[in-house]
């Protein structure tokens, strides 16, 4: 694997010394781009009895954040802790109460949620999308391509589906071939970066959760956590010399979809602590106290990404994200309340800077937007953020269960699901 680095570098070098060293702008120079890697099924406190010298130097050089996955627990958006939910919640960054996929069957996924690739394309039409992936489902499914759902989006590269390629990668119940697979996902996604760099894309490997299904944590497990680790370091190298060819400006997210059980970590689903806990390391540095001084979310990728890339998101649907953007300014977080006798709304916050400001505190008694039509949003009031509660009156409608609540500051806009007490 390390062959293509050496190839690669010979090339950029003899390039390079063949040109005029004035070194002139290509036009590419400075442009942003985005690849996400997903590394399937490695609990926090795994990572860390893992051997991964490549994902912790990149994250020396950039950050990195214990996270979790699993929406709140015990309340309206509890999520399974399960790939393919865990997959969507950073494609669409909320949780399965809102895109609704609740297994790796993904029956009836909710569309009117937005993929990442959607809302880029939606933006920049003309720049490239990209998908690298030991697993079919994920574009087929997950993104929907070519769905009526999904504005029949299309990816502009895709290597996948070679699980379903029998003669050339024979299934074993160790499941060996998925090893193989996963090297040939990120050889693929390696050439490819580097070659053609598309604007945003998705890698994903598999390898690293079937050796912690079948053997727990095991040497065996360590392994392979080891060998995936590997495989990003030949993916970070590519993207550096690119970089370094290029003049462009790449950001990597690298993360994982779930944890393990906490018993012998073979299996995962429920919501506890260790199935929930989860990491993200970033290749360039974060400078904001929110990512700092908490444990961040896997749905905070989406809006991150957003913002590194400038995509234009609708407002309709900013307020359904779930996640929080770790590349600018957090006024607020965790907005939880409680709805008293069907009359009184309380609600409480964290804030993550001592500045005064006012923030507006809006309500609606639908939930439209999961059938693709708008919600209508009222004012409930004003509130000086440094305050961190809020109490009014209201009065919903007979029968409505739960109430979206959105508090917009000067710099976000973040929501919560509010259940109705009966008097």
């Amino acid at each position: 694997m390390r062959f293509f680095l050496y190839v690669v570098t010979i090339l950029i070098g003899c390039s390079v010394n063949g040109q005029d060293k004035a070194s002139k702008k290509t036009s590419t120079e400075g442009v942003k781009k985005v690849v996400f890697v997903i590394i399937d099924g490695i609990s926090t406190d795994l990572f860390y009895k893992s051997n991964t010298p490549f994902i912790d130097t990149m994250s020396k050089e950039g950050a990195f954040s214990e996270a979790y996955v699993g929406g709140e627990k015990g309340k309206y958006s509890e999520t399974p802790t399960i790939s393919a939910v865990g997959y969507n919640s950073l494609l669409t960054g909320t949780w399965v109460n809102k895109h609704n996929v609740y297994g790796n069957s993904i029956v009836n996924p909710n569309y009117n949620y937005p993929s990442i690739f959607r809302v880029f394309k939606d933006t920049y039409p003309d720049k490239k999308i990209a998908i690298y992936s030991s697993w079919l489902d994920n574009r087929t499914k997950l993104v929907g391509e070519g769905l009526k759902e999904t504005g029949a989006i299309k990816m502009d590269y895709s290597f996948d589906g070679l699980e379903l390629n029998e003669e050339k990668f024979p299934h074993d119940k160790l499941k060996k071939y998925l090893k193989r697979i996963d090297a040939e996902v990120a050889r693929e996604a390696a050439n490819h970066i580097f070659e053609t760099g598309p604007d945003l894309s998705w890698i994903y490997l598999e390898h690293s959760d079937d050796m912690g299904h079948i053997f727990g944590e095991s040497p065996t497990y360590f392994n392979a956590v080891s060998f995936e680790d590997s495989l990003l370091g030949l993916i970070w190298d590519a993207v550096k010399l690119r970089e370094q060819k290029t003049g462009e400006d790449w950001l990597i997210i690298v993360t994982t979809d779930h944890g393990r059980m906490p018993i012998d970590g073979k299996h995962h689903g429920q919501q506890s602590y260790r199935e929930r806990s989860t990491w993200i390391a970033l290749s360039k540095p974060i400078d904001n106290t929110y990512f700092k001084n908490n444990k961040v979310a896997i749905v905070d990728i989406f809006p991150t990404i957003c913002d590194y890339l400038s995509i234009t998101v609708p407002e309709e649907t900013s307020l359904e994200l779930d996640g929080i953007s770790l590349m600018k300014k957090v006024d607020v977080s965790k907005l939880e309340g409680v709805c008293i006798h069907n009359e009184f709304l309380h609600l409480q916050w964290l804030t993550e800077h001592k500045e005064n400001e006012i923030g507006k505190v809006c309500i609606s008694y639908t939930d439209n937007y999961k059938k693709g039509e708008k919600d209508n949003f009222t004012l409930l009031g004003e509130v000086d953020i440094q305050k961190k509660e809020f109490t009014t009156k209201i009065k919903p409608p007979a029968g409505t269960k739960y109430i979206k609540i959105v508090l917009k500051t000067k710099n976000q806009t973040i929501n919560t699901w509010v259940k109705v007490t009966p008097k």
